[in-house]
């Protein structure tokens, strides 16, 4: 089955997002995000913050928060001791022998429920078992875990079939950094309308803040800016109007002047 750590891993490089960005927007401390990276669960304050830690990491990276926190339980959760232990057997032995029990005392549990409860509890030790074992790589269905391993046939000898590891999922949000190189209007909102970066002017050196949604539109009022749309460097036209893109996981595409975003 696919690793839990390196599904993380490889979903925030897909997406081209440092361990600090991670970090401020999940608020979660950088090397408990490397931890779950590398699966080490005893560097984590304990099994609860570990599967909170988990669905909070997985949501922020678009993942099926619920299926990584599935296999994290089925794979890393034992029943505890207290949980195994076998039911008495001398419960009833007073009524059996003759006695009366005491008042207040609870009535005999039947045999069958002794025997019931037993095998139980053998059933699911054998299941937590089975599934330490498990060693056969599997892709759930979702698409939310996916590995980047190349899986190999056996054959008889040199001619083993390889079948190559399947393509990682495209990044499905745009992501927008702005370096102001002179005076320059900036105004941002998502798809909903929502202002990402309201209308201001910003100076020579200034960075904007990284902006992150699925699809995103801009309006700069003039080319003294750097851009970088999803890690690529966006060369910014020299116009004599307000310049506008649509930012979208694909790139940055222009926009008419009558559908750039004016943050009023």
């Amino acid at each position: 089955m696919p690793e839990i750590g390196s599904t993380l891993r490889e979903a925030r490089m897909r997406a081209r997002i440092d361990i600090t960005e991670v970090e401020q927007a999940t608020k979660i401390r950088a090397k408990y995000l490397r931890a779950l990276e590398n699966e080490e669960w005893n560097l984590l304050p304990g099994t609860t913050f570990v599967k909170s830690f988990l669905r909070e990491y997985a949501d922020y990276l678009d993942l099926d928060s619920r299926r990584l926190v599935e296999e994290y339980k089925l794979r890393f959760e034992h029943p505890t001791e207290h949980e195994l232990a076998p039911i008495s057997p001398s419960l009833g032995r007073r009524e059996r022998r003759g006695g009366a029990p005491g008042r207040g005392a609870p009535p005999p549990v039947p045999r069958w429920a002794i025997t019931g409860g037993l095998l139980l509890l053998l059933l699911v030790a054998l299941f937590v078992l089975g599934s330490q074992g498990d060693d056969t790589p599997s892709t759930p269905a979702g698409g939310g875990l996916t590995s980047a391993r190349t899986t190999t046939t056996p054959g008889p000898g040199p001619g083993s079939r390889t079948t190559p590891a399947p393509r990682p999922a495209a990044p499905t949000r745009a992501t927008l950094r702005l370096v102001a190189t002179g005076t320059v209007y900036v105004c941002l909102v998502d798809e909903r309308g929502r202002v990402l970066i309201p209308g201001s002017t910003f100076s020579a050196g200034q960075q904007l803040p990284v902006a992150r949604s699925r699809s995103m539109r801009l309006t700069l009022g003039n080319n003294q800016v750097q851009m970088r749309v999803n890690g690529q460097a966006v060369v910014v036209p020299a116009s004599a109007t307000a310049i506008a893109y649509r930012l979208t996981p694909a790139g940055a595409r222009p926009l008419p002047a009558g559908q750039a975003p004016t943050c009023t």
